[in-house]
């Protein structure tokens, strides 16, 4: 207990200083995962009994914060790495396009603090309340405008960006809610249904670590009152295809992981101009 208030001492104490002074690019913050709610039944099945439930608590995280020069407020974007962690692209090339168009942006380590290598052969079920606590952190900040920040997510990233943005998934636990999803390479679910907010999805025909024939199925269930989902599938083009430390290219777990310039700079484009349409004011 004395640990997890020091750590909140220390949450808000970064938090006002974030407030009155602009962050520099690149600066490492803390926060919490979104807390997961106590059910309505659970509650009431307490109260009858007479027992105190304990007040639930968000895992500690890191995250990298950035941010354009100016006191915004600004459109913020909650970036999500891969299995691998936080690779160059994901902390460093993705957060300077960003700023450079105009987004504060966080990007999310989920591992460190979980004393968590890579998740590439295993599951991490808290992503999507990992999402959820950087959009909190980020709607405290003076200079972001909390109505106009988007979720954008990489592989299982992108998996998790996909999960918290779909209709009856854990997003309606939460009070705040992201505008826009993009989600590069995911794990789509056919029947995963109706979103609740505008998604992009960026994939290659040539990728079998996450196919694009399941998106394809997804998108064919959408329901009229779904917000639209667009997917853009780049023709022989693997995993990781933005990547450009994947130039040579390699084989994990039988799968390619392979940048293509080509694709890259064309789903770029896409992302700029779909951020553009639904962030702006």
């Amino acid at each position: 207990m004395k640990t997890s208030r020091r750590f909140l001492g220390l949450v808000a104490v970064l938090s006002a200083t974030l407030a009155g002074n602009p962050a520099a690019a690149d600066e490492l913050v803390h926060f919490e995962s979104a807390p997961v709610k106590l059910s309505p039944f659970r509650i009431r099945k307490a109260n009858e009994q007479g027992e105190i439930l304990p007040q639930p608590q968000g895992t500690p995280l890191l995250g990298y914060l950035s941010r354009p020069q100016g006191s915004g407020p600004f459109p913020a974007i909650v970036v999500m790495h891969g299995c691998e962690g936080m690779r160059l692209s994901i902390k460093d090339l993705w957060p300077k396009r960003l700023v450079s168009w105009g987004y504060v942006v966080l990007v999310v380590d989920s591992l460190t603090t979980r004393n968590i290598k890579d998740t590439c052969q295993s599951y991490l079920p808290d992503r999507v309340f990992d999402a959820y606590g950087a959009l909190n952190f980020l709607s405290k900040q003076g200079f972001v405008d909390a109505q106009r920040v988007a979720l954008m997510g990489f592989s299982v990233g992108g998996t998790a960006t996909l999960e918290g943005t779909k209709v009856e998934g854990n997003e309606q636990l939460m009070d705040r809610k992201f505008k826009a999803a993009v989600a590069y390479y995911p794990a789509c679910a056919g029947n995963q249904g109706d979103a609740t907010v505008p998604i992009l999805i960026l994939s290659g025909d040539r990728d079998n670590w996450s196919p694009a024939d399941p998106c394809k199925k997804r998108l064919a269930n959408l329901s009229d009152n779904s917000p639209p989902i667009e997917l853009d599938i780049y023709k022989g083009v693997y995993h990781d295809f933005d990547a450009p430390e994947f130039k040579v290219g390699r084989q994990v777990f039988g799968h390619i992981e392979k940048y293509n310039p080509d694709a890259a700079e064309k789903s770029i484009r896409s992302v700029h101009s779909f951020l553009q349409k639904y962030l702006s004011n």
